[in-house]
């Protein structure tokens, strides 16, 4: 792919100079007619064209042998530069279209390759940010795009995209929708996101499935559509200013805690997998917070029950998943304790 594009931007840049030469030529062939034969500027131009063109069209006037052996030498040099700006402008055109299937084709391949990634419709500035997130967490991620002035960022932040309509079962499908664990929708209207909610869950019933919504009203349609979680900005954002004057301590906590580019504190949730020592034990009896360093703030219980600030005698079972506040240090303790042998992010 690096050889390719170097050879594109080399047949590009091959071109360039051609032109600029054959553009140079012209003007000298001008400049020569007029000073050597005493023509106007339009009659050196037009004799200096026909040469170059090689068109055989009658003389603007008879030429002396200062005048002749200018021509043939015009000529042997124009044409070498016209035959030559003519093979790089076809090398880039053609390389650009070579370039672009190779692209097309390796992005394909890897994105064949992926096994529970997400797909995240819409790159605009929320689907921007999403990617950054996930590249951040190391999390494997699709784009699917239809603005093709979007595409050179993609390609330059390196990640696998399909060029289209998300609402396109075949867009879906490039995407590895059959095999993806989730499908991320952010595109400007809500009509959208509804609909490509529709098709990726026909496609996928297993599929997590987080929907944008721009009008608070239109929440509900997204959930009967079949997304899992419906999210509006405007609302969370109006939340999140409310809180910034009412409680703004609590904020910078929440900031501090889930700023995924400092992660000195995190809140994490971690699922209780087969085998682990906590199950039938109480928050006591874990002693999580003594051997792990963590603190439980909230379980999801695995019939879907959240419970926060859970109590110290609260019994803890396989499938419950433990929302905790700790480091990165002692998350990677409490993950041995809480779900051995499993992955510990849970859908």
């Amino acid at each position: 792919m690096v050889l390719a594009m170097a050879e594109q931007t080399d047949a590009i840049k091959q071109f360039r100079l051609a032109l600029m030469a054959l553009v140079a030529l012209v003007v000298l062939g001008t400049l020569g007619y007029h000073i050597l034969e005493g023509w106007n500027l339009l009659d050196s131009l037009y004799m200096t064209i026909i040469t170059l063109a090689t068109v055989g069209f009658k003389e603007v006037g008879p030429l002396d042998a200062a005048g002749k052996v200018f021509t043939i030498t015009l000529i042997v040099f124009g044409v070498g530069i016209v035959f030559w700006a003519g093979a790089s402008l076809v090398e880039a055109v053609i390389g650009e279209q070579i370039w672009h299937a190779l692209q097309r084709k390796r992005m394909q391949k890897q994105i064949d390759r992926m096994r529970d990634h997400y797909i995240i419709c819409g790159f605009g500035r929320m689907g921007q940010q999403i990617a950054k997130d996930l590249a951040r967490e190391d999390v494997p991620h699709v784009v699917i795009e239809r603005n093709p002035e979007q595409l050179p960022k993609l390609i330059a932040w390196d990640i696998p995209f399909i060029e289209g309509d998300a609402s396109d079962d075949k867009a879906l499908k490039a995407a590895g929708i059959e095999r993806a664990k989730g499908l991320i929708t952010v595109l400007p209207t809500d009509e959208d996101n509804v609909f490509i909610t529709l098709s990726a869950r026909a496609l996928n019933r297993n599929l997590f499935i987080v929907a944008r919504s721009i009008l608070e009203e239109n929440e509900g349609k997204l959930k009967m559509a079949g997304a899992d979680r419906v999210m509006s900005p405007y609302v969370m954002g109006g939340r999140r200013m409310a809180t910034a004057v009412l409680r703004p301590n609590v904020l910078d906590f929440l900031e501090f805690a889930t700023h995924l580019e400092d992660q000195s504190v995190i809140i994490e949730e971690l699922k209780i997998g087969p085998g682990s020592d906590l199950i039938g034990r109480t928050i006591a009896e874990s002693r999580l917070r003594q051997n792990a360093g963590v603190t439980v703030v909230a379980i999801k219980k695995a019939d879907g029950a959240l419970i926060p600030n859970p109590p110290a005698d609260e019994l803890l079972s396989e499938g419950d998943v433990l929302i905790v506040v700790g480091v990165p240090g002692q998350l990677g303790g409490a993950e041995k304790i809480i779900c051995p042998r499993q992955d510990p992010r849970t859908t």
